[in-house]
């Protein structure tokens, strides 16, 4: 860091204007030119420097990922301010994430700016995206469905794929770990000799024997639940001019996974997204961009080797922009189309939606103080219209000092299966909305930085199982929630030791007329936290990472309680040369015992040693 403190308001809207290296559909012709630890599109779908950003960001690079070594991407975010995480049974088993006590699915996931995720389950397969895949994952929390539409209640999370690093670089690893883990990873990237054009090829590869997931009686099998993961990321994109560039990429991961507790015990799945986008910017103050993409969520469920059901969701997505400078402000107007499929041996009455939005943004300096403010229009198919809007508002009290507050409002489209599952779904079931307000303070000072955000969330028309419905009953737009919280976030560096911390305090509760009313809503922790501390003593490098979280209930009536625990992961390396290097990770060092789903058990004590190949790039 600087030692100088940096004005919050600096360069406010020269990124957006100029720096051409994002936009709706990120692009990705000039990143390996541009110092990607700075820069942020989520929030805003413009390009920004983070300390810029009115919303609540926490940003994971390529550097940190390899640094701690995570076990997974639900790994990675675990933690985090505003994350609770609940895994099935460990690697590569099913994982819901709740982002400010929001649901599971109140989170849009993009990846490389399309949107991915099950049409069926309303899910993002988190636990499907390798982490030797990712360069880096934008976390913004709260309230963003005027500018992306249905999902983003609780905030989006967007996974970047790896990047070009140079003129030319490979990179490759290989590890070997507990339970018959093995990880292999490969690939290249570069760009031409005149920088107009770019590439990147990665193809990864992990598999382990796992643990016995589930401790239950519903279809018990006391045998180890294994998985395995092969994927590959193809991108590239090439500058035709001042005026126009261009890019593709693509993303595939193929999965195997053994699970036991369900009417099944096997999966095979596919992840993957494949988009495209043509930018042309006529002048310095006006960009256009163009993009098209689709996503894919595929499984084919066994028992005991006989196939038993097909699920297969896809998503088609355009996409136009234009961000326009008007004076000391910029104007972001813009059309989505989503069109949802869905193909199985289940018989769904519909199988088929689509939903158009508009949107329009405005961010504006005004000297001490930034504004950013948009509105949304989406129109469903199936449900019909919804507006969202929201105002942020940050003021610099000092160079070093910033307060802010913001209010937004957002909204769900219920699932297919919600919908027209047969004898369960319900077609007369509205979007889940909310209303949301925040204050925040945030530093940068000399020693490092900090923030406080402090927020309420009210969900209403929560879909829920109404019992009234029919004989076995449905879901239903009968229930409502009301969320505070508190998240803290600390970074500094104290006797030459990087550290970094996040707490979150919540308190998520049933606000529903019903017998539910007050509990705290399930598998959400009201305490959570890590702290990260990692060291280089020249060629060798310590870390530690200390994650936690308070008791949480597996179910609405709050009556099947899952105790709280706390990990310390440690991790080593060393570097033999300037590109060959070898990592050691001992994960849950103290073998404790612990759940996140009520029956599903977690990994013990796991280790893990990776030796990597990355020469600087030339």
């Amino acid at each position: 860091m600087h030692p100088h403190h940096r004005l919050f308001r600096r360069r406010a809207l020269a990124v957006s204007l100029f720096s051409c290296v994002f936009s709706a559909a990120p692009a990705f012709a000039d990143d390996a030119a541009t110092d990607l630890d700075q820069i942020v599109v989520t929030a805003t779908r413009t390009a920004q420097t983070q300390d810029q950003a009115l919303a609540a960001i926490t940003v994971i690079d390529r550097a940190e990922i390899e640094r701690l070594q995570p076990a997974s991407l639900p790994a990675l975010l675990t933690g985090r301010a505003g994350i609770s995480i609940a895994n099935n049974g460990g690697v590569g088993k099913s994982t819901s994430l709740f982002l400010r006590g929001t649901e599971s699915d109140h989170v849009l996931v993009l990846v490389d700016g399309v949107k991915i995720g099950s049409a069926t389950s309303g899910g993002a397969s988190l636990q499907d995206i390798p982490v030797e895949q990712i360069e880096r994952v934008e976390i913004v929390r709260g309230p963003f469905s005027s500018l992306y539409g249905s999902e983003a209640i609780g905030g989006v999370i967007q996974v970047f794929t790896r990047r070009p690093a140079g003129a030319f670089s490979p990179n490759a690893s290989a590890a070997i770990g507990s339970e018959n883990t093995q990880r292999v990873a490969a690939g290249v990237s570069g760009s031409a000799a005149d920088s107009r054009g770019w590439y990147v090829v990665n193809a990864a590869h992990e598999n382990t024997d796992g643990i016995n997931a589930y401790r239950g009686t519903r279809n018990f099998d006391p045998d180890k639940d294994g998985y395995r993961n092969d994927s590959l990321t193809v991108q590239g994109g090439y500058r035709f001019s001042e005026r126009w560039d261009a890019d593709l990429r693509a993303f595939r991961a193929e999965g195997r996974n053994e699970y036991d507790g369900s009417v099944n015990n096997e999966a095979d799945t596919v992840q993957q997204v494949v988009g495209g986008r043509v930018r042309y910017v006529p002048g310095a103050r006006v960009k256009l961009t163009a993009g098209l993409g689709t996503s894919a969520d595929l499984s084919e469920n066994f028992l005991d080797g006989v196939y038993s059901s097909t699920f297969d969701t896809r998503r088609e997505l355009g996409s136009l922009q234009a961000d326009i400078g008007i004076a000391t402000g910029l104007l972001t107007l813009g059309f989505d189309w989503l069109g949802d499929k869905v193909q199985s041996n289940t018989d769904y009455a519909r199988d088929r939606r689509i939903n158009r939005g508009v949107f329009g943004q405005w961010q504006q300096a005004f000297g001490a103080q930034s504004v950013q403010a948009s509105v949304r229009r989406d129109d469903d198919s199936q449900f019909g219209g919804e507006t969202t809007g929201s105002v942020l508002w940050g003021w610099d009290v000092t160079d070093a000092l910033r307060l802010g507050a913001s209010y937004g409002t957002a909204f769900k489209a219920p699932t297919f299966n919600e919908l027209y599952f047969p004898g369960y779904g319900n077609p007369a079931l509205g979007p889940e909305t909310s209303r949301s307000v925040e204050l925040s303070l945030r530093g940068e000072h000399g020693w490092g930085t900090w923030s406080l955000n402090a927020f309420e969330t009210k969900i209403d028309d929560l879909i829920a199982f109404d019992s009234s419905l029919g004989d076995t009953g449905g879901p239903n737009n009968i229930d409502r929630a009301r969320i505070r919280g508190v998240e803290a976030v600390a970074g500094t560096t104290w006797l030459d030791w990087n550290l970094r911390a996040s707490l979150t305090w919540l308190d998520p509760v049933n606000d529903g007329d019903n017998a539910s009313h007050g509990n705290v809503l399930p598998r959400r922790a009201k305490q959570s936290g890590r702290v990260d501390a990692d060291r280089r003593f020249g060629r060798f490098s310590v870390g530690a990472s200390v994650t936690g979280a308070g008791e949480r209930y597996d179910n609405l009536t709050n009556t099947t309680r899952l105790a709280g625990y706390g990990l310390t992961d440690l991790r080593a390396g060393f570097a033999f040369t300037e590109a060959w290097s070898v990592q050691a990770s001992l994960n849950n060092a103290f073998d404790k015992r612990y759940e996140t789903a009520a029956l599903y058990n977690q990994p013990g004590r796991t280790w893990l040693v990776t030796v990597r190949y990355q020469p600087a790039a030339r």
